[in-house]
């Protein structure tokens, strides 16, 4: 393997033809890790009330469109759209529904789950890349993906800025002499860790594309830098440090997944640049409270038994308790 920087490994380990990203994988106990989305479809549900809301107060048509950026299996997207014509039935008369995603097999699956799910109730359109999303009005979602954006590993040796290549699967330091990225160190006083590639391309083009939208995002991180390495390997529901002791990387390259915390200031500050109107960070916890996820939890105990409404009470629980899911995920939402 020829030498590279560690942000082409990382996107090649995800996103090439034969990587991670490119084939079907499970989510949940059967698969290589947990999210939101797996736990609860209130997750979802709550998302779905949003949207119905931010509808009725006015700030997005009846007419717009509901775009999922990094879909997977199309569970999320499904919870969605069932809260919403719950919620709101005839939305979904007027409703458009879009996925993002970039491998094919992954639109395929998509298209079938969401057809078994709602048949020809719902006009869904795919597109292969978020370049492609031109439109008046949105509602954009998206789960875990920043995380999931290629990065460069730094760290600081003798006042000296390092970054990461790799060559047959050991990663080496070399002095930086990457303006941007030792500018960005600096702007945020960062001398150990990730720094993510794209962020910034990514909300020029959704801010340049789209006339008017509400964007949220959920991902694993905090607003301020962490000055260490978090970049691990999940597989099999166990997490490997990337720069644990004895760790071969090429037994789980595009075999399992590889991710990082999300720098949420980055992210914000990339927004924060442009032609917006609002941007917010917040935890899970506040966010679907803030959405109504215990409005959603009324309305189901008023209308199945105990035990029903126990057992989702307490998926729920897991959703926003501070010292699981509701804190360690955090929340952007933005407005344009």
């Amino acid at each position: 393997m020829k030498k590279e920087k560690f942000s082409e490994y990382f996107n090649n380990w995800l996103y090439s033809d034969n990587g991670y990203y490119a084939n079907y994988k499970t989510i949940g106990k059967k698969g290589d890790f947990y999210t939101s989305v797996s736990t609860s479809s209130f997750f979802g549900g709550t998302i779905g009330k949003k949207i119905v809301d931010t509808i009725k107060k006015g700030e997005l048509p009846k007419n717009t469109t509901i775009v999922e950026v990094g879909a997977h299996h199309g569970y999320l997207l499904a919870d969605i759209i069932q809260f919403i014509y719950t919620l709101e039935p005839k939305l979904l008369d007027t409703l458009n529904f879009a996925i993002v995603e970039k491998f094919e097999k992954l639109r395929i699956q998509q298209k079938k789950y969401l057809e078994e799910s709602f048949g020809d109730a719902i006009q869904l359109k795919h597109y292969d890349d978020i370049k492609q999303v031109k439109l008046p009005h949105a509602f954009i979602v998206a789960n875990e993906i920043f995380d999931a954006f290629a990065c460069e590993l730094v760290y600081t040796k003798e006042e000296q800025l390092q970054i990461a290549y790799v060559e047959n699967h050991k990663i080496k330091f070399e002095p930086c002499k990457d303006t941007k990225i030792i500018n960005h160190c600096k702007k945020y006083k960062i001398s150990k860790g990730e720094i993510a590639v794209g962020y910034d391309e990514f909300a020029k083009t959704l801010c340049q594309n789209i006339k008017k939208f509400n964007f949220i995002t959920f991902d694993y991180g905090d607003i301020v830098p962490r000055n260490d390495f978090s970049a691990r390997i999940y597989s099999k529901h166990k997490v490997f440090p990337l720069f644990e002791e004895n760790l071969e990387l090429q037994e789980y390259y595009k075999k399992a997944d590889i991710t990082y915390d999300v720098f949420f200031k980055h992210l914000e500050d990339c927004f924060k640049e442009l032609d917006t109107q609002e941007v917010s960070f917040k935890t899970q916890m506040i966010a679907l409270i803030d959405f109504g996820i215990t409005d959603l939890l009324e309305i189901l105990k008023r209308n199945v038994d105990e035990n029903s409404y126990l057992r989702e009470a307490q998926k729920v629980k897991t959703l926003i308790e501070p010292t699981g899911m509701g804190d360690r995920f955090k929340v952007l939402f933005v407005k344009k």
